[in-house]
């Protein structure tokens, strides 16, 4: 249980580590490249070395220097794995990892934790089917522990649904080059999380891949193509600058989260304009960016784009005035936890009018009082509420260590506010 004290933090600076989905991307594309790549800024958490452990079971030498990996890449083909690969609750590890199983040798077992194997993931399987690969629910219910058998795959067209996730589409895609005539990769559906399929894009790019795409509805990717190693930084992580940011517009101070380029292709970055909606005002620099707190209120917004970072905006809206509509992010309900009703069942015991809809929350500002909040084993949801406790007496979080899953620093950064 950790408890949080009140208090307003000084107008400052804070720094967040790498950003975990470049890393899950960075890591695999090393993985699969011909000779060594080094990573600088490399997130070091739960969820990036369940993906470090996997990809070593399929015999990626990986080693560590302080926050640089050196990672010698297999050349498209995975080796064999000696034992099932344990995934936890990282449900990116266990997407891009089936992409990563297809393209290797003998028959890979992707297991994970009871939360995991309550998690979907039959669309990316049946789209694997449709390209010769045996992949099946090992429980039938399309969900993990599944069974992959790699071999060689030799690609094709390929249609799979992205209403559920972007992962299924970004493993593909990871995979294609991979194959032997590649792939062409239609999307049905209205595909959700947009941004991280362009900083999937972003690293193969990085990575020597040349593709073409038609937006977000088809991707061709040429098969027989090598994943070139290089030098890689890993940029800092706007999830994760979200709760300082929404830290500054809850206490009205001022907060700078450096190295956050504003160019950035993290779509999380678009919540420093959320904020700007909602009464704040932001600026960019070279050091990074800020966000400096002012009178909230209410707003409607498509959040289907940027689904990390609700929770977060959630606990803003708690004291904005109205009603603040989030719409357009059904597919939280599968994520770490159902974010949706973790949300709304935390700000319904603070006090604050807090709705599921079909797809999304309202929720209605006003004055939370103190509580004891229920994580869900959620790394977000436990972050995102600790903000309360900066203006919130008697705000304590259970089972706070769950932010090792993405922030393993948090604690750390939130107390020297």
């Amino acid at each position: 249980m950790k408890k949080i004290h009140p208090r307003m933090p000084k107008n400052g600076s804070v720094s967040v580590p790498g950003s975990k989905s470049l890393t899950h991307r960075v890591l695999i594309a090393a993985g699969l490249a011909d000779g060594v790549s080094r990573v600088e800024n490399a997130l070091f958490s739960d969820d990036s070395r369940l993906t470090m452990n996997a990809l070593s079971e399929m015999g990626v030498l990986i080693g560590q220097e302080k926050n640089t990996l050196t990672i010698k890449g297999r050349n498209g083909r995975p080796g064999a794995a000696g034992q099932a690969l344990w995934l936890g609750n990282s449900g990116t590890s266990m997407r891009l990892l089936a992409g990563v199983a297809a393209l290797g040798r003998g028959t890979y077992r992707l297991t994970g934790s009871q939360r995991m194997q309550e998690r979907p993931i039959q669309d990316l399987l049946g789209a694997l089917n449709q390209l010769g690969v045996t992949a099946v629910s090992l429980n039938g219910n399309g969900c993990p522990p599944i069974e992959i058998k790699g071999g060689d795959t030799a690609g094709g067209p390929v249609s799979v649904d992205g209403s559920l996730s972007s992962q299924f589409i970004s493993a593909l895609m990871l995979m294609a080059p991979c194959t032997e005539k590649g792939l062409e990769i239609s999307v049905t559906g209205d595909l959700v999380s947009r941004p991280y399929v362009d900083l999937t894009v972003d690293v193969m790019t990085q990575f020597g891949i040349t593709l073409r795409r038609n937006g977000y509805r088809h991707f061709s990717i040429k098969g027989n193509q090598t994943y070139r190693p290089g030098v890689h930084r890993v940029e800092a992580d706007c999830s994760q600058a979200g709760y300082f940011w929404a830290a500054a517009a809850i206490t009205g101070s001022r907060l700078l989260v450096k190295h956050v380029s504003p160019d950035s292709r993290q779509g999380d970055l678009n919540f420093v304009r959320v904020l700007e909606q909602m009464g704040c005002r932001s600026e960019t620099s070279d050091d990074g960016v800020s966000v400096t707190g002012g009178d909230l209120r209410a707003i409607r917004v498509d959040m289907s784009a940027m689904p990390d970072v609700v929770p977060t905006l959630a606990v803003v809206a708690a004291f904005a005035e109205g009603t603040t509509v989030i719409e357009n992010v059904a597919h939280l309900r599968d994520k770490e936890s159902d974010r949706l009703a973790a949300v709304a069942t935390e700000l319904s015991k603070m006090g604050v009018v807090a709705r599921v809809t079909a797809d999304g929350l309202n929720i209605t500002g006003g004055m939370p009082k103190g509580a004891d909040i229920d994580t869900y084993d959620d790394h977000r949801i436990a972050m995102s509420f600790a903000l309360l406790g900066l203006r919130v007496p008697g705000v304590a979080i259970r089972n706070e260590k769950c932010v090792a899953k993405s922030f393993p620093g948090f604690w750390d950064v939130f107390e020297a506010l």
